[in-house]
């Protein structure tokens, strides 16, 4: 244990209990009301700007799956969460926008990328996970999900419906990736239903074509109940799990 390395107190170990509580039964109720099982439904622990003790406690409480999106934050807290709970596996998710040359960063600790969303970022990638599957950098191929654009707006990231099915053509010629499904998130201002019936529509349409791509990821802390009831199988919450968090630096 070093001082860069501390273990959450035992007053934060209680709020985050009570918190992820709330959260696990805040999608039992969503699950029950869509007529879904609970079992469905995975809880992905957003994590950014947390400490590596909180992300220790939350593995604790049994949690396994963890979502960042700063390629500078992750990779130390990655390395302090193995040091604090070597016994222990987590899962590492990138949910974030990922720039071209940061993807052989990533590709060393990430379990899946949520958020391809271009052929150049595909192969940036691909070219990375393969050099590191060559070396014995990686047990395995990167699963990746696709970024769908409900609006089709670039400024906020993801493909719009028609480059969908092109990209996922060319995702699952990458030796080095594994094709898993869509990631949504529905743009400030519109509805969540209207905008998670859109992101299960294409995702349902991307399956057709490639039966493997099962997992929809969509929902966060506002608005998980409505991705539940339009289908999603991950939920990324945040907040409601962790607190309100300092803004990260740009």
């Amino acid at each position: 244990m070093t001082a860069a390395e501390p273990e959450a107190g035992p007053a934060r170990v209680a709020e985050l209990a009570e918190r992820l509580a709330a959260v696990r039964a805040r999608i039992e109720r969503a699950c029950t009301a869509a007529g879904r099982d609970p079992a469905e439904v995975d809880l992905l622990a957003v994590t950014k700007t947390v400490p590596a003790g909180d992300v220790a406690a939350l593995l604790d409480l049994g949690l396994a799956t963890f979502g960042e999106n700063r390629v500078q934050e992750a990779e130390p807290k990655v390395a302090a969460v193995a040091r604090l709970r070597p016994a222990a596996h987590p899962r590492w998710h990138f949910i974030g926008g990922l720039q071209r040359n940061k993807a052989r960063a990533v590709a060393g600790w990430a379990d899946r990328v949520e958020s391809v969303d271009s052929i150049r970022l595909a192969d940036a990638l691909d070219g990375a996970v393969r050099r590191l599957l060559d070396t014995g950098g990686r047990p395995a191929a990167l699963s990746v999900l696709l970024q769908f654009s409900v609006d089709g707006d670039p400024k906020r990231g993801g493909v719009p419906e028609p480059g969908l099915v092109p990209l996922a053509e060319h995702v699952v010629g990458c030796a080095g990736l594994h094709l898993d499904g869509v990631m949504a998130v529905a743009p400030m201002g519109v509805d969540p239903d209207r905008a998670f019936a859109a992101v299960a529509a294409a995702a349902e349409r991307l399956r057709r074509a490639f039966p493997q791509a099962t997992t929809l990821s969509m929902g966060m802390s506002g608005d998980l109940d409505a991705a539940i009831r339009h289908g999603s199988a991950v939920v990324r919450v945040g907040t409601a799990l962790v607190g309100e968090r300092p803004l990260a630096s740009p």
